[in-house]
């Protein structure tokens, strides 16, 4: 949505649609309700509109729409939100806000007939997804599919999950916004990739919490679902520990600030990933405990490169790590892994010969500095998931050939480069079996200053040429190894490498288009109907 904030984003639509009915008035037509028989049928009158104009135009654009005969469905201000399965339900929230969105419309609970002008929303699970978590977690496209029918001015809206409710409630909003309503015929849209976001470097540059919930709130109305937060860097620590204060930044989020931001992202059903990039990019921590910084055998630092040799390294990261895990309930981290500077020398067991020695003492004689920052990373992976992670990942770039101590097997590789000493193509990934989520720094990489030839993306490439199988650079893997299996889904990354380049207003101008570009790639494996002009007048409309 244009401001960021659904409520704001829909309500010119709803007000004008309202007006129109207020106009047009209403007729009984004498068709019978649908609905339990625990209520009794009342002679509820038949709005009359024009009919809406279809296929439903949203972002990203629905997979199925079947047109039928009808005047399908308005926003009428005598029209109730109906929730068979309850007021205990898990898609009572979603019911409360949704009627909020429509204007203010009466939300009723239980069996209920179902009147002239009604939307209904159902739960398609049966008993089991009655009983489901409210706004679990989502690890499967088919839990946020959706089918969405218009018939005799009555709309119902099921789902096997409350996330799939969500979805087809953001397109009603959408469809209401630019066509006034939903036209007479069925939606039945899922999602082509499970995981799709947005990677937010708060590092390097401090958001406020208010400018971070605009973009949650922005993501959910493009169906999109993840927002991961990079919060320790070199320049920076962002969240409030309480285990290690000297760590931490002066302008930094409070950890209540963070539980409210997770609580109305877990609401709008978008998974908060936290990330505690290690061994590299720990500047800040080590600021504050020089004692553990990597030294080369010549005495030099290596700027926030950890000496792994050493047992306090470990404990510290750890710390964190449990300190945090209570913090972000979606079970998903990431570990980072990249850029760590022992690895960027052409001779690094020559420069680093403490890292060496402690690579061979636990892997044997053969090992290497790689079997070390392997082995590094499968023992944070062990913390996070004892701490309750079920979905890990790291940087590409944190993953070595031939080494002697293999990188835990369900860790997902979150691929975003080409351009390190001893780069891997994404398809030696894809052909290990290893899932992998898109983050190509050709496409998707917002770099405050473009430093090091880097572009600002743009929508219209996104749009124009890239799909989730393109991985690196600008060509596409095997499609064999891209489906939605292999390649889960793709995050545009916001990184402040030169943060006083842009206000927050600017990025979030700057990543306005490409969110909703990516949106729309992550969501449909087809070729665009739209051309981008097109696409980018819609997107200025939802």
């Amino acid at each position: 949505m244009r401001t960021g904030k659904l409520t704001t984003a829909v309500t010119a639509g709803v007000t004008a649609a309202l007006t129109a009915l207020a106009v047009a008035g209403c007729s009984h037509d004498g068709t019978p309700p649908r609905g339990g028989p625990a209520s009794p049928v009342s002679a509820v009158p038949t709005p009359t509109w024009d009919p809406v104009q279809g296929p439903p135009r949203t972002v990203p654009a629905v997979q199925k729409f079947e047109a039928a005969d009808g005047r399908g469905w308005r926003p009428a201000k005598q029209a109730r939100v109906v929730v068979p399965d309850g007021e205990q339900s898990p898609v009572a929230d979603e019911a409360r806000r949704f009627a909020r969105e429509l204007g203010g419309l009466r939300t009723v609970w239980g069996r209920q007939t179902v009147q002239p002008g009604d939307v209904e929303l159902r739960l398609s699970g049966g008993k089991d997804a009655a009983r489901r978590a409210d706004n679990a977690p989502v690890y499967d496209t088919a839990d946020e599919t959706y089918t969405l029918t218009a018939r005799g001015t009555r709309l119902t809206l099921t789902a096997p999950t409350d996330a799939g409710v969500f979805n087809g409630t953001r397109t009603v909003l959408q469809s209401v916004r630019t066509s006034g309503g939903v036209p007479e015929g069925t939606v039945e849209d899922r999602p082509d990739r499970a995981q799709r976001g947005l990677m937010l470097d708060i590092a390097r540059k401090h958001f406020d919490a208010r400018w971070i919930e605009d973009r949650i709130r922005d993501l959910a109305g493009l169906k999109l679902n993840q927002l991961q937060l990079h919060f320790s860097d070199d320049q920076g620590f962002r969240i409030e520990s309480e285990k290690h204060p000297e760590i931490v930044s002066d302008d930094h989020l409070t950890k209540d600030q963070v539980r409210h931001l997770v609580d109305v992202a877990r609401g709008l059903h978008v998974t908060v990933i936290p990330e505690i990039d290690s061994p590299g990019h720990l500047g800040a921590v080590l600021g504050a405990h020089p004692d553990l910084q990597l030294r080369s055998a010549d005495g030099r630092t290596q700027r926030g490169a950890m000496d792994i040799s050493k047992p306090g390294a470990a404990e510290i990261v750890d710390d964190l790590l449990r300190e945090y895990a209570p913090l972000f309930p979606g079970n998903h981290w990431h570990l980072g892994g990249d850029e760590y500077r022992a690895l960027a020398d052409r001779d690094p067991e020559s420069s680093y010969p403490d890292l060496a020695e402690a690579a061979r003492a636990k892997y044997g004689a053969g090992a290497s500095i790689e079997d070390l920052a392997t082995g590094w990373l499968n023992d944070r992976d062990k913390t996070v998931r004892a701490a309750g992670a079920r979905q890990v990942e790291a940087w590409n770039d944190g993953y070595f050939r031939d080494t002697d101590a293999a990188p835990d097997a369900g860790r997902t590789v979150a691929y975003w480069t080409g351009k390190e000493i001893g780069a891997r193509e994404p398809d030696e990934y894809l052909r290990e079996n290893r899932k992998v989520v898109n983050l190509n720094d050709e496409y998707l990489y917002y770099v405050l200053g473009e430093p090091n030839d880097m572009q600002y993306p743009t929508g219209e490439r996104i749009y124009n040429q890239w799909t989730p199988g393109v991985l690196r650079g600008t060509k596409a893997v095997p499609e064999s190894l891209s489906g939605a299996g292999r390649v889960l889904g793709a995050r545009l990354a916001v990184w402040c490498d030169q943060a006083g380049e842009q206000t927050q207003q600017q990025v979030a101008d700057g990543i306005r288009m490409p969110l909703r570009a990516l949106a729309q790639k992550v969501w449909d494996r087809r070729d665009p109907a739209l051309s981008w002009q097109d696409f980018a007048k819609l997107a200025d409309q939802v």
